[in-house]
């Protein structure tokens, strides 16, 4: 199936494994050259109103999606290495190394 980013902004995220919900798709990464949805990434809530800054941002790579549901996305293994979690500082970083 085809899902626009917009659709999957309105479904919200849950961590079979633990229950935990995640949040809402705020953004995803795009590899350019083969026109494929690589992670989902959820932003990290902010703390007290956004005066003491913000949670890690959470990157969820597609294979660790299971299902995608007309009202929330399953996925697993969000505790794993492979689902990392940046800090906004970290992803500006990244960004100087690689462009």
């Amino acid at each position: 199936m085809i899902y626009s980013l917009e659709s999957l902004k309105r479904r919200e995220v849950i961590d079979i494994k633990t229950g935990e919900r995640l949040g809402f798709i705020d953004d995803a990464e795009i590899n350019i050259e083969t026109s494929q949805t690589v992670a989902l990434i959820i932003y990290g809530r902010e703390r007290l109103f956004g005066l003491l800054g913000r949670d890690s941002d959470i990157i969820i790579p597609c294979d660790k999606i299971k299902v995608i549901g007309e009202e929330v996305i399953l996925v697993t293994d969000t505790d794993n290495q492979n689902c990392e979690k940046y800090t906004k500082s970290k992803l500006k970083v990244l960004k100087n190394l690689f462009g």
